[in-house]
């Protein structure tokens, strides 16, 4: 029996569980009213289309990673709160992000996590080209640290694995190296490491010199 009410907002939270466990080609109407209990024709008097159904699934993920709040009590913590955050919203969603970016609004996605590291970096004493720089530095590696995991959780099993490639013995000046190695990876504590460094480094460091330019004779 079909359901006598619908709101369009339980379409969209039902449409983004869809695309969330089994991917956006896992989205189809008559899967959705299946899913919701209701006739297909509902769906699309509620969401229109199912291109239409998907930009606004879309917007809504926009909105929804966008609104990043800085917690900490100096730039560097704040910087490192937008950083842990965004990755975590990116993690939470990997299918509904893909989404975004097929439909060319990625940007869009990540302009209120930039605006928040721009206020950070500013103030930090960081201005101009050098604030960019700073900005885009976090953005790239947060989005490539995320692009790391993804690749290591999609990949299959190797072998050796990789804890049997580093043995203690193969490295006599350092077997706490070696036995470090040989220990699973820890992708949140590495991503702070990695994150920490970046901004103290981006903040401490003077302005870069021009590259490419010979000193006058």
């Amino acid at each position: 029996m079909a359901r006598s009410t619908l709101t369009r907002r339980e379409v969209l939270d039902a449409a983004a569980s869809l695309v969330g466990q089994h991917g956006p080609a896992a989205l189809t109407m008559r899967k959705l009213a299946a899913e919701l209990g209701t006739a297909v024709t509902s769906i699309y008097w509620h969401v229109g289309n199912r291109e239409s159904l998907l930009d606004a699934l879309v917007e809504r993920t926009v909105e929804e990673v966008g609104a990043i709040r800085p917690a900490g009590r100096t730039p560097a913590d704040r910087i490192l709160s937008v950083a842990r955050t965004l990755r975590r919203e990116l993690h939470r969603r990997p299918h509904l992000i893909a989404m975004v970016h097929e439909r060319g609004l990625t940007e869009r996605m990540f302009l209120p996590a930039q605006q928040a590291l721009v206020h950070e970096v500013h103030a930090a004493g960081l201005r101009g080209a050098r604030a960019a720089d700073a900005v885009r530095a976090v953005q790239f590696q947060i989005i490539g640290f995320l692009l790391v995991e993804r690749n290591r959780e999609r990949s299959p099993a190797q072998s050796p694995a990789e804890s049997e490639l580093w043995d203690p013995a193969a490295a006599p000046d350092d077997p706490a190296l070696a036995r470090a190695l040989a220990r699973r990876a820890d992708p949140e504590r590495l991503f702070l490491l990695s994150v920490r460094a970046l901004v103290a480094a981006l903040l401490a460091a003077p302005a870069d010199k021009p590259v490419g330019r010979r000193p006058a004779p």
